[in-house]
């Protein structure tokens, strides 16, 4: 028999696993390296044997400084406006005959929103305020109806309140007057900045505006509070218009204008034709 020819290869290197064909076995920092861990004794196991990730930890609660600033200003604000219903405008003289009150052409609407989407609608109280108004047609106004509504800032802690009527009213001067004279006179208000009249371009009418102080319902000291308003033959309206800013701010400082050239977009927007 012969001999077979040697392995030109030569000899096959040795089983590079062992003589059991079994790969080594890799330490336990491999896992770790790319973001993996074992579970140890006692971990809570999830998914497919790996621990379940811990529990979130307690988010942050809101500050909710603003919110609380926001319903102390609203509460002040709609208080102020309203305090001359049923209070000043009623007390002025019979006013004499139907016949020499102007015609009733225009009323009082509550928007969704006021001054271009700025403040949108959050509470109507005309209804319920109608009955504030009993007696002012014994006085210098025929048929009034209530209009008074809040609103809320879109992009701040503000608030906006309006509180008015619409009717037939003989004497406008004195139904801007008597608005701001009873927000003055309310429980807690002082009027710090005497009251200006102002004619924002484009009006056709005088806007009257003063500043008040007031003390917060907590006791937490005064909030500044800047207050306009109107009246023509038709329509008469307070409007108070602060935020949390401006409620800070010392009396002096409040800029006016600005507010009373708000007051006059808040009529073209909430004054309409009847009918």
């Amino acid at each position: 028999m012969s001999t077979p020819p040697p392995n030109p290869y030569g000899q096959p290197p040795p089983n590079p696993y062992g003589p059991y064909g079994q790969p080594p076995q890799y330490p336990q920092q491999y896992p770790q390296q790319y973001g993996q861990q074992y579970p140890q004794q006692g971990q809570t196991q999830g998914y497919g044997g790996w621990p379940t990730p811990p529990p979130l930890p307690p988010q942050p609660k809101k500050n909710q400084g603003p919110k609380i600033a926001l319903i102390t200003l609203a509460s002040i604000a709609g208080l102020l406006a309203l305090s001359w219903f049923g209070n000043n405008i009623v007390s002025g003289s019979d006013g004499g005959s139907d016949d020499s009150f102007p015609a009733a052409e225009y009323q009082l609407t509550r928007p969704q929103t006021l001054l271009g989407g700025k403040y949108k609608l959050s509470d109507d109280q005309s209804a319920e305020r109608q009955g504030q108004l009993a007696g002012t047609s014994e006085a210098n106004i025929r048929d009034p109806k209530a209009s008074v509504a809040q609103y809320v800032s879109t992009s701040e802690a503000g608030v906006l309140v309006i509180s008015g009527m619409h009717g037939r009213i003989k004497d406008a001067d004195e139904a801007r007057s008597r608005i701001l004279k009873g927000a003055g006179e309310s429980d807690g208000s002082t009027i710090a900045v005497p009251a200006k009249d102002f004619t924002p371009a484009g009006s056709d009418v005088t806007i009257t505006c003063q500043v008040l102080t007031t003390e917060q319902t907590d006791g937490s000291g005064n909030s500044t509070l800047p207050m306009c308003a109107w009246a023509d033959e038709n329509t008469t309206t307070a409007v108070a218009l602060t935020t949390v800013e401006t409620s800070k701010q010392s009396p002096e400082e409040v800029d006016l204008k600005a507010v009373a050239e708000a007051t006059a977009k808040i009529r073209e927007e909430t004054r309409k034709p009847i009918g």
